[in-house]
């Protein structure tokens, strides 16, 4: 493992003229800041704890990656429009006003637009202090006695959460609970120390989906001021109170819902050794948990030199939890289509937000089959396997179905087969107080809804308007994979199959 070579390098060179080989990677790529990363290894170096120095190493070998990113709304063409949700007082108005805007500039969408890289900026008090607090919390306080070094360096000693900006944080949060231990049943159990200051959190920051359209990090700085934001925002502010307390806690996250729209990301408590989960609300495909340290199995490492990656997948700083969560599958999906020039890499998509987007990842094996296995996936979940071309997914074969039990179906239409079918609903009952502003399931009157159904792309079947009872289809091939779409909707459709005349949501 990097990590673990890492540090002993740091040991047998701590007297050496020149840094380990992964630090002095780091290093070359710092520009003008390399003088003061090394100011901050030769502060440690030159100490009397060499743990200290294992812990700078740690943190600036593995800083490229880390940052902070500005996002901007952009246009099909590249073009930025000037738009900040918080210029508006609520979810609604923000998303009516870009409602107006995609009128006006057509499909819009936020992508990072500035990103400001911590190798290249970081100054070395911010560094030293960070690290000088954290051992201090991590060898003081009563319910950290049993923490592991492993598990203090991945999950307590960070500086940052995300991507949001660089602020020293950990003297505010560790001043907020310096009566914590008086307030403790037990002051040597890290988990009732981590509920503690998981719960205060709750209460001093609130979620408010108006940040959903806001979608750079905040700062601790800002959170304190606004005291609202999104899951994200609200995981971080967790973060830094658990890591400044010398608790180990992770940023767990799904990228994609797979049964509803958006994503979701939540902080885990975690034991001496560095391990836990927390509860789920939705169906998730993949659970991924943030690190500091390169993951040298991830996708990032992997790809051809021709190869780029579909948003999320090309991080280096992640690893896969999925099984520590739920029943999994293995699945070896054999590819239909040809795959783009280069790739060496397939994909499963789900379906979120009114398209396909992609959650994991598998290499492609040679021969005439084409086959690649999917690890650790989430049941009771329709995929689809996919390319990605660097701009777009490409169907790779027909969706499937993954059910509970682990076997698999595909949705696909049956030749020849036909019906008519009576469709009462364009989503699952529980989406008709949807919180992010979305669908209401029950068809309304008057409204004209086009049926859907999936052939290597969203075929129409026609259209039809909803009366005092449910519209009716004809001529609808079987076995397929269905979407039900209402003109004016901002497709936030959920997609189903036919389980004889009965909708099964997916």
């Amino acid at each position: 493992m990097l990590k673990e070579l890492l540090f002993a390098a740091c040991l047998l060179q701590s007297q050496a003229d020149s840094w380990p080989p992964e630090v002095e990677a780091a290093l070359s790529k710092a520009g003008e800041n390399r003088a003061a990363l090394e100011g901050v290894l030769n502060h440690f170096r030159s100490g009397e704890d060499a743990r200290k120095y294992e812990a700078a190493c740690f943190l600036v070998a593995n800083m490229e990656g880390h940052g902070y990113t500005v996002y901007g709304l952009f246009d099909e063409q590249g073009n930025e429009v000037p738009f900040d949700a918080l210029d508006h007082a609520s979810f609604g108005e923000a998303q009516a006003a870009l409602d107006a805007l995609e009128k006006e500039h057509g499909t819009l969408d936020f992508k990072g637009k500035d990103t400001t890289s911590d190798l290249e900026t970081v100054p070395a008090d911010l560094l030293i202090e960070n690290i000088e607090q954290a051992f201090e919390a991590w060898r003081t306080l009563p319910w950290a006695a049993e923490l592991t070094f492993d598990a203090f360096r991945e999950h307590v000693l960070p500086y940052r959460g995300s991507n949001e900006p660089l602020e020293a944080w950990r003297a505010a949060c560790r001043e907020r609970y310096a009566d914590l231990a008086e307030r403790m049943k037990d002051p040597k159990d890290p988990l009732e120390a981590g509920r503690l200051i998981s719960g205060d959190v709750g209460g001093w920051v609130g979620f408010d989906s108006l940040y959903y359209l806001h979608p750079t990090d905040q700062g601790f700085g800002e959170m304190c001021e606004r005291r609202k934001g999104r899951c994200e925002d609200i995981t971080n502010m967790t973060t830094f109170a658990l890591r400044s307390n010398a608790v180990a806690s992770a940023a767990d996250y799904t990228p994609w819902w797979a049964d509803r729209d958006n994503n979701h990301a939540w902080t885990v408590i975690l034991d001496a050794k560095g391990e836990g989960r927390a509860g789920l609300g939705s169906r998730a495909a993949k659970i991924y948990r943030k690190t500091f340290s390169h993951q040298l199995q991830n996708l990032a490492f992997q790809l051809g030199p021709e190869e780029e990656a579909p948003r999320w997948l090309g991080r280096k700083n992640y690893c896969d939890v999925t099984s520590q969560y739920l029943e999994t599958s293995d699945l070896r999906v054999r590819l239909r289509n040809e795959a783009p020039e280069g790739a060496q890499h397939a994909y499963l998509a789900v379906f979120n937000g009114g398209e396909w987007k992609a959650i994991h990842w598998g290499r492609i094996e040679g021969g005439e089959g084409r086959e690649v296995t999917f690890t650790d996936m989430g049941r009771g979940i329709a995929y689809l396997p996919a390319f990605f071309d660097g701009e777009e997914l490409l169907p790779a074969a027909p969706p499937f179905f993954l059910a509970a039990d682990g076997a698999v179906q595909t949705l696909g239409p049956r030749p020849g087969s036909r019906m008519a079918i009576e469709l009462p609903a364009a989503g699952p009952s529980r989406r008709e107080v949807a919180a992010d502003g979305g669908l209401v399931s029950r068809l309304k009157p008057g409204v004209t809804y086009e049926l859907f159904v999936w052939k290597d792309g969203w075929t129409s079947l026609g259209r039809q308007e909803a009366g005092a009872g449910a519209p009716v289809f004809r001529d609808v091939p079987v076995g397929g994979l269905y979407w039900l779409v209402a003109d004016g909707s901002r497709r936030l459709e959920r997609i189903f199959a036919l389980r004889g005349v009965e909708q099964v949501w997916m």
